[in-house]
């Protein structure tokens, strides 16, 4: 073999491992890996910040059940990608964060921009290594891809030393590693999870958390449909399941509707399935109580070290969602007209919620919401960042078709934009939206000029109110009328869309909506709809005065 450097080693082995998109902000620190990629079967997506392609990067994993690979430069560099790495560790999603660091030489002697990421990321990540040789990258990337994208599913970070990535070596890479098998449920799991359902009366399935397939999703609603069990999903997983099933019953997590929150609490017996039972799911580990939960727990994931280790289980299964939920559906219905009528009841309350009272102002989100999920294909895709704006789309958008969701289980704001852009990118033939807040929006409106730059006509709606709504409703509750900090002054939005070259238009009132989005689904270009809503629109049925009357009145003031 001739000699290759570190930076060439890298990319044939990116190349290898089947990566065909990397996102980026480049850096002097690794310019010997971006001269390798000049000539490599690589499309190099560069943004206009380290949260965006790390985030952009995350997307990808969501999508395409593949590692996502972002790479930034040394310091603030991965320092602002962070946070997409906090994201893929909270969503279980594969991602590898390749790094340019300083010499390694000059390790340990705080030299410019240095960070000891092993250090840094350690919390964050599932895998943090440091090549010290060029013919140690190979292999050390090789360990990155294999824990981003086995048992529970997350990020893997890599510092490579610029030295490292000029350095040259004639040393073979050797084969691509093995992949471990996934984890399966024993004869004994599946008949201990039959036997507990068939002695339930108010049984609920959960299902979330990372390392979903489509195959997946279809085989636990057939399980579901077949032993009438009502199947929710955990936050922000709606579209593992196709919504019409009569089985889908809703999501728990932020802005839970009470029916949901109601049967989860009151169910007799619970199979959550790859779901870790975090705390939005759960609104803080009331719904299912730790560590004692009130309901029989069958609790399935794919890392036993999260068996039990917030919850008492009756049955801990250790295996990975598409093999338990393949077994699970070849198992013998149980006779369930025991419950028959508790199922029927969960699906009802789910449809009569997509029902909800108008809305303050002269915008009602809520015949927005449904008017798209009428108006759009099936396979469009429906981003959000966070903030009380996402309620609208998370409650009343009808999902039904595998991976048209994307949205942070770990609430980080500025996602929506980013995600939406690698959205377009893997699939150009569908409608894309992305739902932000007027925060949530400037967090991350920059990409912009990505969606510009790469041809990506996606379509953002701006809830527009004027200030940061989930943290004013928090104060609102805790200390009503003493408003600080929450309010925003916010730019023309439509104007900030036409300085990138993108549409923008203003949203006055929800008659307005309909012909604007259809001017931007015919466009070819990026379109920003600004949406003026009125700040009393704080949540689907509550409005902020009441909010803060209720919280005046719980204070006796």
């Amino acid at each position: 073999m001739s000699a290759r450097t570190g930076g060439q080693l890298l990319v044939d082995r990116l190349v290898a491992h089947g990566v065909d998109t990397i996102f980026c902000v480049p850096g002097e620190s690794y310019l010997a890996a971006l001269d390798a990629l000049h000539d490599a079967p690589i499309t190099l997506i560069t943004t206009r910040h380290e949260a965006g392609a790390a985030t952009m990067a995350e997307a990808y994993g969501k999508l395409t059940g593949r590692p996502g690979v972002c790479f930034v430069t040394r310091g603030p560099g991965a320092t602002h990608a962070s946070v997409g790495v906090h994201t893929a560790r909270q969503d279980s999603t594969p991602m590898v964060l390749l790094v340019g660091q300083v010499e390694y030489v000059h390790r340990g002697r705080e030299a410019f921009q240095e960070v000891d990421f092993e250090e840094m990321f350690r919390p964050l990540a599932k895998w943090v290594g440091e090549a010290a040789a060029a013919a140690h990258v190979p292999r050390l990337l090789d360990e990155a891809f294999v824990a981003a994208s086995s048992g529970r599913r997350g990020p893997a970070v890599m510092s490579l030393p610029e030295d490292v990535l000029y350095a040259t070596t004639q040393a073979e890479p050797g084969s691509l590693p093995a992949w471990p098998d996934p984890a399966a449920p024993s004869a004994e799991d599946l008949a201990a999870t039959r036997s507990l359902l068939a002695a339930a009366s108010r049984p609920l399935a959960l299902i979330g958390g990372g390392g979903w397939t489509e195959e997946a999703g279809g085989d636990v609603i057939a399980w579901a449909e077949a032993n009438r069990v009502p199947l929710i999903t955990s936050f922000r997983r709606q579209d593992y399941v196709d919504n019409t099933s009569r089985a889908y019953c809703g999501y728990a997590g932020v802005g839970v509707d009470p029916a949901v929150a109601s049967r989860l609490r009151g169910a007799d017996w619970l199979l959550a399935l790859g779901a870790r039972l975090d705390d939005p799911t759960t609104s803080g580990y009331t719904l299912v109580e730790a560590p004692e939960p009130s309901q029989t727990l069958v609790h399935v994931h794919s890392d036993p070290a999260e068996l039990g280790r917030v919850f008492r289980v009756d049955v801990g299964i250790v295996s990975d969602s598409p093999e338990f939920t393949r077994a699970l559906a070849k198992l013998e219905p149980v006779e369930s007209s025991g419950w028959a009528q508790w199922a029927d009841e969960a699906r009802k309350d789910w449809l009569a919620g997509l029902t909800t009272p108008p809305a303050p102002g002269r915008i009602d989100l809520g015949v927005v919401v449904r008017w798209l999920a009428d108006r759009l294909p099936d396979d469009s895709v429906i981003a959000n960042g966070a903030g009380n704006f996402a309620i609208w789309p998370n409650r009343l958008y009808t999902f039904k078709r595998f991976r048209t969701q994307l949205a942070p289980t770990s609430g980080a704001m500025g996602y929506g934009l980013p995600a939406a852009l690698a959205a377009k990118l893997v699939r150009p033939e569908s409608v894309v939206v992305c739902f932000a807040g007027d925060g949530d929006f400037l967090m991350s409106g920059q990409e912009l000029a990505t969606a510009m730059r790469y041809g990506l006509p996606v379509i953002v709606l701006v809830i527009n109110n004027g200030m940061l709504g989930t943290i004013r409703m928090h104060q609102e509750r805790a200390y009503p009328g003493r408003v600080v900090g929450t309010d925003l002054t916010n730019p023309d939005f439509a104007a900030y869309a036409h300085a990138f070259g993108a549409r923008g238009e203003a949203i006055e009132s929800t008659d307005q909506f309909e012909p604007a989005f259809e001017r931007a689904l015919a466009a070819d270009v990026p379109t920003v709809l600004d949406l003026r809503v009125d700040p009393e629109a704080l949540t689907l049925r509550q409005s902020l005065s009441a909010v803060r009357e209720a919280a005046r009145a719980s204070a006796g003031r």
